[in-house]
């Protein structure tokens, strides 16, 4: 291979590697200081886009310079800042008291509220920027021509980490960064303002995914989509360098970089599974990253202490259940075949979300990519149905959870090795290496057009038919895990969430446990993914994706991650809320992330949590008078 060829594709890769250094670095500063998995970082990337847009080309209409347009940029930035710093007063302040969960949730309706703002404001269409004055033409390297912008991009990216490292060990506000990274809770017992600090790293974060953003509009159109394009890879970079180091975040986003620039000659097929394939590995490895440190302290999953977990139901509260169910039930009596669809699908994905439930509620273990075995149960039954064998749906049906299973055994073998927040993203490597294979296998499954002709058999075909085949299917599941979650392994499980230390000091088997776990969680969600596949009628790579696993996690947590009906609850009212929102208007998406946020707030333990702890208080009300009397 010609070495000019290969010169030139290595100042590619590093070119992109400095610019998602810029943007990965905002978030791996955040998270240090404040421990948010902030979801709404590619959103501050994408805001910077779109100011830039705006704004760089009225300033060169005065001087069209270089000046100007970097000018422009730096604006754009700030600007974006400013808007970091009022999403921190206005919500993250008010939570960061709150389980993580709960605040990645927030995050969350963070970015649907600002997607739909960005096409209120600027429109559908894809806006390109202006290209950099004085910087349009190429350079010739090697008898090959490169373009002189990506040289600019390429020593960007080094002069960032240079003025965050003097930022960092030159000034007061660096090392209040750093050693909140180290001991935040030591911190705020030295007197510092926790809350200036805070609002300040937001700020700084948000800022330098805003100039993340603004310096790439000579090269992409700013597009509605950005924020979900580029926080996985932004993601990939902070776990890999480890949470809370920019230094490692710079190495990482090089190693990257080349990754990417090569990869695409060396592995043209697989090319989407690398960036995650090297996530997983190195965290299998070294499981705080290159540059990471072990987590001082996890921060909270569960809701505060006091919170009765778990408990089974009373009589009345049983009856309640049947009668929702009887209810429920009834709907193809009652209704119309958009309303038995509707009630199809919220079975479907309370199975799904409550395989999560198990996992997150009673094991403690946080997974952003359980779409992952939903998609592996759909595509099981549908290339069964489909494929060369035209085995039934019968057959299909009992597949998928094998097959699903099977799956979260070998990634779950790996993933329970970990904790924190490291197990949540080696949980969204391994997601993401499932859908990369599902988007790119396409000799087997279709790639992005997926697979169609998934149909029932002759005898499910009928709605109301299927409709009660899936009930009976998902709610004998669902009744199977209650089950699980009340035995000797579930207690086990809920004893290794609250302190694995002293679970394996009394002879507990805790990784065993765990893994186990996993695997029964993932079976559960390959049945509710094999239900919705003869559902739909076809499958595709989205049944894997990230949006699909964040959807799950809003049925938790919405829901109630301790109350064993939580995620039945949540995926009624989060499918419900879309099915009811989305047909008003086309900005469902802003309406839908105000109710996500006003739920965080007013529920942080979720409607049933906070349902149970209405019933707690009442409870305890005619004691206090008697004690008072």
């Amino acid at each position: 291979m010609d070495p000019s060829f290969l010169v030139i594709q290595a100042l590619s890769g590093f070119a992109s590697a400095s610019s998602l250094f810029i943007i990965a670095s905002g978030l791996t500063i955040v998270f240090g200081v404040t421990r948010i998995v902030n979801f709404a970082h590619g959103s501050f990337y994408m805001l910077g886009a779109y100011i830039a847009v705006t704004i760089v080309p009225r300033l060169l209409d005065l001087s069209y310079s270089p000046a100007a347009f970097f000018l422009g940029v730096l604006l754009s930035a700030l600007l974006v800042g400013l808007i970091g710093v009022a999403v921190e007063v206005l919500l993250l302040r008010r939570i960061y008291r709150v389980p993580e969960l709960f605040q990645l949730l927030a995050t969350f309706g963070i970015v649907l509220i600002v997607e739909d703002l960005v096409l209120k404001v600027w429109g559908p269409v894809d806006i390109a920027g202006p290209r950099a004055p004085s910087l349009r033409h190429g350079v010739e390297i090697l008898g090959q021509r490169f373009p002189a912008y990506e040289l600019v991009l390429i020593a960007v990216g080094p002069l960032v980490l240079g003025l965050l490292w003097l930022l960092m060990h030159r000034t007061r506000f660096g090392v209040l960064i750093r050693a909140a990274t180290q001991d935040r809770e030591m911190v705020g017992a030295l007197g510092v303002n926790q809350a200036r600090l805070f609002t300040l790293t937001l700020f700084l974060g948000a800022s330098l995914a805003g100039l993340g953003g603004a310096l790439q509009i000579p090269r992409i159109p700013a597009n509605a989509h950005m924020d979900l394009s580029v926080i996985t890879d932004a993601f990939v970079v902070t776990v890999i360098g480890g949470m809370g180091s920019v230094p490692g975040a710079f190495v990482a986003a090089l190693i990257i970089g080349q990754l990417q620039a090569f990869g695409i000659l060396i592995f043209p097929k697989v090319t989407l599974v690398l960036v995650f394939a090297l996530m997983a590995v190195v965290l299998v490895v070294k499981p705080w990253g290159l540059f990471g440190r072990p987590e001082a302290a996890s921060g909270r999953v569960m809701p505060p202490e006091g919170i009765p977990a778990l408990r089974r139901f009373r009589p009345a509260e049983t009856a309640l259940a049947c009668l929702a169910i009887l209810a429920l039930l009834a709907v193809p009596l009652v209704g119309d075949a958009y309303k038995v669809k509707v009630a199809t699908e919220i079975l479907i994905f309370a199975l799904a979300a409550f395989s999560l439930q198990f996992l997150v509620g009673v094991g403690g273990l946080v997974s952003f990519g359980h779409a992952a075995y939903f998609g592996i149960g759909a595509y099981a039954a549908g290339l069964l149905v489909t494929g060369p064998f035209k085995a039934p749906m019968e057959l299909a049906l009992v597949a998928a959870p094998f097959a699903a299973g099977l799956g979260a055994a070998l990634f779950g073998f790996f993933i329970v090795r970990l904790s924190g927040i490291y197990l949540a993203m080696l949980t969204l490597a391994f997601g993401q290496i499932v859908y990369a294979i599902c988007f790119q296998w396409v000799e087997v499954t279709g790639g992005d057009n997926g697979v169609v002709g998934v149909w029932p058999s002759s005898w499910a075909s009928g709605r109301s038919t299927y409709f009660y085949l899936v009930a009976a299917l998902s709610l004998t599941a669902i009744v199977l895990l209650r089950r699980v979650i009340y035995a000797p392994f579930g207690y086990t499980l809920r004893a290794a969430r609250d302190s694995a230390t002293r679970a394996e000091a009394i002879g507990l088997d805790v990784r065993t446990h765990r893994w186990l776990a996993f695997t029964l969680a993932g079976a559960a969600a390959g049945l509710a993914g094999g239900l919705y596949a003869f559902m739909k009628g076809s499958i595709d790579p989205t049944l894997t994706g990230i949006p699909l696993s964040i959807d799950f996690l809003v049925m938790v947590l919405v829901g109630g991650i301790q109350t064993v009906m939580g995620p039945l609850v949540g995926a009624a009212f989060f499918h419900a809320l879309k099915d009811a929102v989305m047909p008003l208007t086309e900005f469902w998406r802003l309406l839908l992330g105000i109710a996500i946020i006003a739920t965080v707030l007013a529920f942080p333990r979720g409607l049933a949590g906070a349902a149970e702890a209405l019933r707690g208080r009442r409870a305890a009300t005619p004691k206090t008078v008697e004690a008072s009397a």
